[in-house]
């Protein structure tokens, strides 16, 4: 074989080779710029805060025997008024 011949074949395949070189770095790339971007977590936005937490409302039957509890604590004198009252108010929801 001749020496152009030679020459020749080794410039193709030398051009060849680098053309499926860049296409590989390119290709990934690309994967490297995909996965990167998969990972990436997304800033957490500042919410407002959260309303304070509201106890369900309690039935009309426990509101009344709660009521009773708090007369009759009253009645025996554990209770002030103030403190009766207070309490009266918490138990009402006002």
């Amino acid at each position: 074989m001749s020496f152009l011949r030679r020459a020749s074949r080794v410039a193709v395949a030398s051009s060849i080779h680098g053309n499926v070189q860049r296409r590989q770095r390119t290709r990934w790339a690309a994967e490297d710029q995909a996965k990167a971007a998969a990972q990436a977590v997304p800033p957490i936005p500042d919410l407002p805060p959260l309303p304070p937490q509201v106890a369900p409302a309690a039935s009309m039957d426990a509101k009344i025997e709660q009521l009773t509890k708090l007369g009759e604590l009253k009645a025996a004198g554990i209770l002030t008024d103030a403190e009766f009252d207070t309490q009266k108010a918490r138990v009402l929801g006002n």
